[in-house]
């Protein structure tokens, strides 16, 4: 056997991470330590980016400044329209159609909500700006100048924040709602016109115990992601 073929402990455990992560969709209210947000961010700090150009920037709610966060949110989501400061997807067809199709329906009937109940399916989709109770909220920004791959450079870095959080103990819910109100985060947060936004990440404890997190999405199998080509 080829000796790089032999699972190392480190690919043990960043396998455990990675099966074990989930979207944290209720949290408890107690805070997060500011010592384990800092570890957590400096393990989301490694992560590769185009040129070593590290384009994230992120703010973070904590304490009352979360209270007060969620309270305008809510405000003025009520009365505004989305504005994302990049392109929400346009449709959703074929398998993408299928697996979101899946995830929402896993969401829906883990609380209750029954097909053709379009009140409790706005009530969920209000979660998304109560933060799902999250006694923090990170708001992860790019430099407008580094365009699409300053995003990409933020989404890998949300990626490595989920699983920091994950290694840590700790839920976390990655949410492009929050981002479709764009100008209004950069209002509240004096987030300067050449920072766009990409995601939001509401994080905290997680409330095991509520059915809202006791379902698991899926994965595609190798044969419908992977395309060999061997001649």
């Amino acid at each position: 056997m080829n000796p790089t073929d032999v699972r190392t402990d480190e690919y043990e455990a960043l396998h455990r991470i990675l099966e074990q992560r989930w979207t944290c969709r209720q949290f408890t209210t107690h805070p997060v330590a500011r010592e384990s947000i800092e570890a957590l961010l400096r393990l989301a700090g490694r992560t590769p980016s185009w040129c070593n150009t590290q384009p994230w920037q992120v703010a973070i709610t904590e304490g009352a400044g979360t209270d007060r966060f969620r309270k305008a949110l809510l405000e003025h989501v009520a009365g505004a329209i989305p504005e994302p400061d990049f392109p929400f997807p346009t449709a959703y067809t074929g398998v993408y159609r299928d697996r979101r199709r899946e995830c929402g329906l896993q969401l829906y009937d883990s609380v209750g909500i029954a097909k053709g109940d379009n009140a409790g399916t706005m009530r969920q989709a209000v979660r998304n700006f109560e933060l799902f109770d999250a006694p923090h909220v990170a708001i992860v920004t790019s430099e407008a100048d580094l365009g699409v791959y300053g995003a990409v450079d933020c989404g890998l870095y949300i990626g490595n924040f989920l699983l920091a959080a994950q290694s840590l103990g700790l839920g976390a819910a990655p949410q492009a709602a929050l981002a479709s109100y764009s100008p209004f985060l950069r209002a509240h947060f004096g987030i300067p016109d050449h920072r766009r936004v990409v995601a939001a990440i509401s994080f905290g404890h997680p409330d095991v115990d509520h059915p809202v997190n006791s379902f698991r999405t899926t994965r595609a199998d190798l044969d419908h992601v992977v395309a060999w080509h061997s001649d």
